[in-house]
């Protein structure tokens, strides 16, 4: 199950990554999980788009999702026809929210390319992928995933204030992903992000192999995130950045 960075700026593109995107590829089947701002365009860069065979979407936010507007026009305006409908899923209101966003009528959305699943939380089968959802603390419905297949475990945040379930859900896994937006500082937005030292409590609770920060805001400077978050976990820790391998038997970049 190889894991591959392809985006992880956190809440808009930074000038070296596009927002969240990461690609999960277990030879025989390659599911993308996040879709935000700019990731359409990195995502070709390791595959090609009629390969994809199932999106989730962690969350409804534009750095999560809206580059699904793009992948849309690929699939039905492709100069050999339209290609094959794919599952993608998300929260409730998916559907709706992409084709608001496409600007399309109520109703006509967006599935002749995407067939619409809601997610909840619980354990589900996407192709060969044994994936464990559960809420998260974010202002939206959002949800972080366990993702298991061939004995590797891989826990992914997404977006999240300070989240037992995060815990719960990432325990033991080989790797967590997990955002780290903020820094330590006072005032900070409540249940919206983790700073990075909140981040690596969690991983530390959790009992995780490797701590791999993500949703890298610009303007946050990269030593002080590693800085913060070593003083809280001591295992291997670092940062994400695009074209990065996790799992699988590539590590190309790591």
């Amino acid at each position: 199950m190889q894991t591959t960075i392809v985006g992880c700026a956190g809440s808009f593109p930074g000038p070296a990554s596009t927002a969240s995107c990461y690609l999960i590829d277990t030879g025989s089947f390659k599911l993308v999980l996040d879709l935000g701002n700019g990731a359409l365009g990195a995502l070709q860069r390791y595959m090609d788009l009629d390969d994809v065979d199932a999106v989730c979407l962690s969350h409804l936010h534009p750095d999560h999702c809206l580059d699904m507007c793009g992948f849309s026009v690929a699939k039905t305006h492709h100069p050999l026809g339209p290609r094959r409908r794919i599952p993608v899923y998300g929260p409730p209101a998916t559907a709706e929210r992409l084709t608001r966003a496409m600007g399309l009528d109520p109703g006509t959305g967006m599935t002749d390319a995407f067939a619409f699943i809601d997610l909840a939380a619980g354990r589900t089968e996407i192709g060969p992928l044994r994936i464990t959802t559960a809420h998260m603390n974010h202002p939206v419905e959002t949800f972080g995933f366990r993702i298991e297949h061939d004995g590797q475990v891989l826990a992914y945040s997404a977006d999240t204030g300070p989240a037992p379930e995060l815990v719960r859900l990432a325990a033991g896994a080989d790797v967590l992903i997990c955002e780290a937006s903020f820094l330590d500082g006072p005032d900070l937005p409540p249940d919206r992000h983790l700073t990075a030292r909140q981040a690596a409590k969690h991983a530390t609770r959790a009992g995780v192999g490797e701590l791999v920060l993500t949703h890298l805001v610009a303007w946050n400077d990269p030593a002080a995130t590693l800085e913060q978050a070593s003083a809280a976990y001591a295992g291997e820790l670092s940062l994400a950045r695009p074209g990065r391998s996790l799992l699988g038997n590539a590590r190309s970049g790591a």
